[in-house]
């Protein structure tokens, strides 16, 4: 005799065994397209979102693609509407907020590593090269950081002005510089170590110092001060 009661879809199981392994063993015990998958569950709590998350990591490359990807271009990916796609944004936000707190958040940057992770999660999916300044002060704790430019592909172009007058405003007397190569290249080129010159010799009657000028990008980073450039 039957009792009733519905039986539970199919999936209903298989997400509870998802969540018990990454809570009992982290996110390495998952699958790139489980990781997905557990989190699409949270949008979509009424469907076996599976092939919706191997199609995402199909369609873009790699779990960090989607991560990268924009709003637009999600919700373009069958399967997927709003809900979905301002999670995943809301994921990487979550992530690249959480680095610049351990990065940068008003005090003294720890270590080169930790600056490096946050810029890389917060710039090296970009599409368009951009040209940041990070700002500190006599203590080297973080005081600001700003966008001075943006731009296509190796079309920035970056006014040593604009950055000091940035400097003044922030009362700054010290500054990295950081920029993405969205071709992937890391080493400087010629305008990147010439731009750099011309920071720092305007920036040396004002006594501030240029501690160091990152580049950065899906493969890496390049420091020009751990090579001797500044």
């Amino acid at each position: 005799m039957k009792s009733g009661k519905p039986t539970p879809p199919h999936y209903h199981g298989h997400r509870d065994r998802l969540r018990a392994r990454f809570l009992q063993a982290g996110a390495e015990s998952l699958q790139d397209y489980e990781l997905l998958e557990l989190l699409l569950t949270y949008a979509i709590p009424r469907a076996d979102v599976k092939e919706w998350a191997k199609g995402l990591l199909s369609h873009f490359g790699s779990f960090a693609e989607v991560l990268d990807a924009s709003h637009q271009e999600l919700v373009k990916v069958k399967g997927l509407g709003e809900y979905s796609a301002t999670l995943i944004r809301l994921v990487k936000a979550c992530a690249e907020y959480y680095l610049k707190e351990q990065a940068i958040k008003r005090r003294s940057i720890p270590s080169l590593p930790v600056l490096i992770d946050y810029c890389r999660t917060s710039m090296g999916g970009l599409k368009d090269e951009q040209f940041r300044v990070i700002f500190l002060n006599s203590q080297n704790e973080v005081i600001a950081e700003e966008t001075i430019q943006e731009g296509t592909v190796d079309q920035t172009v970056v006014y040593p002005r604009k950055v000091l007058e940035a400097a003044l405003k922030h009362k700054a007397t010290g500054l990295i510089l950081v920029h993405n190569h969205p071709s992937g290249r890391l080493t400087p080129s010629t305008a990147d170590r010439e731009l750099t010159r011309a920071i720092i010799q305007a920036a040396q009657p004002l006594a501030i110092t240029v501690h160091d000028h990152l580049i950065i990008s899906k493969q890496g980073h390049y420091s020009m001060a751990e090579h001797h450039l500044i």
